[in-house]
């Protein structure tokens, strides 16, 4: 069955390639064609190795009539109507352009890339030095070459805003050079069939695009909400035989796959409603065959360490975070936009139904969850992720406490003294319950640590009589964690009996009847858990 599947196309951005080879396309052409014909300047914003590349790519070939590589898709139809004319296509990548080397180099990349794009276009530009002088001279000697209107694509158009995102002043230099290259858009309508700008936020989009008052931004459109990502049926269609070869080697059955893989994989959604399967992850999982966290490497991690670095954030205030749609159709800039914003439009948190708002923000799938909770609890730690993480896996496989509560101490001991005093002038509300600050800054941090390992960790689970402060699941075996703070004049000893009978009192447990349930003190004033009570 091996040499009969095709290839899996993870990290390949061309569409010819991926037809030509013999690689699994998954058919979006149907909504490239939809976008098509009703419009004609867009802006689509989405996340990192999520395939903007790939449909811009796919659209080059569309508009240039390549019909042989479109047998059997939805756009087949669409080349082979009487009246379709090809057009000539300017293909701008912004991630080739250099950035952190001074806005000096910035300028003097970008002007290469658009004279390299003119020398692959066979047309001759100015010898001027301005990015938008030259994109102008681009667009229309093109048009004048071919006599034909020209298709404009741009990916990654805000990459060289975004790597400036930890210096607020340069990187509103750079959205000014920007701006002068993306208003040569509007001020060459005329000789344009069709433009797409995509990038991963909406950060720079009110400074660039001020007088791009044309622009259709269809990031939450319900007809394109699918156009990036694997849908659930997208993966049952195309990936039949990676499913079965993938739940044999498991020795699951085929739906349990899909289950397991939609629990790590699937989630992100554009409009609230419609869930997609990463497609980085999702294809790089059918190689691998192993269930773990692809999307946060390289890039991605390192642009939200970054962010997080001056600021106070917690895994958990991000859970089911209600947003406006004004909020979501604008978070904001980079200098002003909340955490949530910026997390957004990053994609680390994705769209779901309001509860008490128009939409919530919320972590799309275990992948993301987990890999937040590991680059969060990791920058707090003075040892080794993996020895404190080796740790708590042998406490929690011998069900030994004491192994734990030294595992959790070292972890807590990693807090810096500055957050502590921090968090003892907030005041933290969240979903309408507000926390006793210590409390809560201790339980999120045990909380992002151990989804860091990579358990299956709750915390506040919802049961008919309150919440549960951790509950976890390692190999099947359900741990239910109560945390109480002792400050000072208050006995550890007693409170970690209280926190220890609350489980039973307001029935944690009631769902798990085998569950290993523990009540923790961390002494305030210790910073440490000196007190645990379990029923072992």
């Amino acid at each position: 069955m091996n040499k009969q599947l095709k290839k899996l196309p993870a990290g390949i951005q061309t569409f010819e390639e991926i037809i030509n080879e013999g690689y699994i396309y998954v058919d979006k052409t149907g909504m490239l064609v939809n976008l098509i014909e009703k419009g004609k300047v867009y802006f689509l914003a989405r996340p990192r190795r999520f395939g903007k590349s790939l449909t811009l790519a796919t659209l080059e070939a569309m508009f240039q009539g390549r019909k042989e590589l479109f047998k059997g898709l939805y756009a087949e139809e669409w080349l082979n109507r009487p009246g379709f004319r090809p057009s000539p296509v300017i293909r701008l990548s912004l991630n080739k352009v250099t950035t952190k080397q001074g806005l000096d180099m910035l300028n003097g990349s970008l002007v290469k890339h658009l004279k390299d794009t003119a020398l692959s276009l066979d047309i001759d530009i100015s010898d001027s030095l301005s990015a938008g002088d030259l994109f102008g001279d681009l667009i229309v000697n093109l048009y004048k070459k071919h006599n034909e209107k020209v298709v404009v694509l741009i990916d990654e158009y805000d990459k060289p805003y975004i790597d400036y995102i930890d210096d607020p002043a340069e990187a509103e230099k750079v959205r000014n050079i920007l701006a002068n290259l993306y208003v040569q858009v509007k001020a060459n309508d005329e000789y344009t069939r069709f433009v797409l700008l995509t990038g991963i936020s909406k950060f720079a989009k009110l400074g660039v695009f001020s007088k791009l008052n044309n622009l259709t931004d269809i990031s939450l459109h319900d007809d394109y909400a699918a156009m990036c990502g694997i849908t659930r049926e997208e993966l049952l269609q195309n990936f039949p035989g990676y499913l079965e070869l993938t739940a044999e080697k498991m020795k699951i059955t085929r739906e349990e796959l899909v289950d397991k893989m939609e629990d790590f994989y699937d989630g992100f959604s554009f409009n609230g409603t419609v869930k997609l399967y990463n497609p980085y992850s999702t294809l790089r999982f059918f190689e691998d065959k192993v269930f773990k966290n692809y999307w946060f490497d390289g890039g991605t991690a390192e642009m939200l360490a970054t962010y997080i670095k001056n600021k106070d954030l917690t895994v958990e205030q991000f859970r089911n975070c209600q947003v406006s749609v004004d909020f979501v159709q604008n978070p904001g800039e980079m200098d002003s936009t909340p955490p949530e914003g910026f997390l957004y439009q990053g994609g680390f948190l994705t769209l779901r139904e309001g509860i008490t708002n128009d939409y919530s923000l919320d972590y799309p799938n275990k992948e993301v969850l987990n890999s937040m909770s590991r680059l969060l609890a990791g920058k707090l730690l003075k040892h080794e992720y993996s020895d404190l993480t080796n740790l708590l896996y042998l406490g929690l496989a011998n069900k030994d406490f004491q192994r734990i509560t030294e595992t959790l101490n070292s972890l807590l001991a990693s807090v810096p003294y500055d957050d502590y005093s921090k968090a003892l002038r907030q005041k933290i509300i969240i979903q309408g319950f507000t926390f006793p600050v210590q409390e809560w800054l201790y339980r999120s941090t045990i909380f992002a640590f151990m989804r860091g390992c990579g358990l299956v960790v709750q915390a506040e689970m919802h049961t008919d009589r309150g919440r549960a402060d951790l509950v976890i699941n390692y190999r099947g075996q359900i741990f239910i964690l109560e945390l109480k703070v002792a400050y000072q004049g208050e006995n550890a000893a007693e409170k970690a009996g209280e926190a220890f009978r609350q489980i039973f009192e307001k029935n944690y447990n009631a769902p798990y009847p085998t569950a290993i349930c523990a009540g923790l003190a961390i002494d305030d004033r210790k910073r440490q858990i000196t007190e645990y009570r379990t029923g072992i």
